[in-house]
């Protein structure tokens, strides 16, 4: 990368927060762990469905009308009481190690750090404060107030109108491929966070930079 961004953009679901721990909340309502993940693809599906179709939804409205289709499927017969349970632990995550060091180290070199989230802003504030970085960022957005899900365009354009660089300015920090897609078609720079080692989707607009976390991300920032 030979530019340092004006404001980095930061993904959170998954990209900040670990949901490995999901599993443990299906477990406990009586449904397998390895529902988690399928919960949560599901969740983006439905929501990136709506977008599609003109439409719009809160990703809470979105995550409990799935989740109680698919522990109805599991056999759980106390919905209602396990779809508290587990939200409840959905909106109670921590961040992944990498995330508090790489944070600080970017704020501590002088760059603007934002977010930008499918979910909703209380959530995003919670999971930071519980991490001890909340200072750290400036904004905390959600596409609720663009009217679509990323990668929508709109989405992202809504983030640079709020932040006010220019797109080519700011630099899309996300975990997900189809996110780094949509930020580099709506002209943002972008970062794969790629934990796993896993090859990058050809099909989809290749990151400009890949990093194993976002302390990695920091010290290719000169962070």
């Amino acid at each position: 990368m030979t530019e340092r961004p004006a404001v980095v953009v930061f993904d959170v679901n998954e990209t900040l927060s670990d949901l490995a721990p999901m599993g443990d909340h299906f477990a406990r309502v009586g449904a397998p762990a390895h529902l988690a993940p399928t919960w949560f693809a599901s969740v983006l599906r439905d929501g990136f469905g709506l977008t599609a179709a003109g439409a719009a939804a809160p990703f809470a409205e979105v995550a409990q009308g799935v989740l109680r289709t698919v522990l109805a499927e599991a056999g759980v017969a106390d919905l209602d009481a396990a779809v508290d349970t587990v939200m409840s632990g959905f909106t109670s995550l921590a961040v992944h190690p990498d995330v508090p060091d790489g944070i600080r180290a970017l704020h501590s070199a002088g760059l603007r750090l934002v977010t930008l989230t499918n979910g909703s802003t209380s959530v995003t504030e919670g999971l930071l404060g519980r991490a001890g970085v909340r200072d750290q960022v400036e904004r905390l957005l959600s596409v609720e107030d663009a009217g679509a899900w990323k990668p929508a365009r709109a989405a992202y354009e809504y983030a640079a109108a709020e932040c006010a660089p220019p797109p080519a300015e700011m630099l899309l920090v996300a975990v997900h491929p189809w996110d780094i897609d949509g930020a580099a078609r709506a002209g943002l720079r972008t970062a794969w966070v790629d934990r796993s080692g896993s090859p990058y989707p050809p099909h989809l607009t290749p990151p400009e930079l890949t990093v194993t976390g976002i302390d990695d991300l920091a010290r290719r920032l000169g962070g």
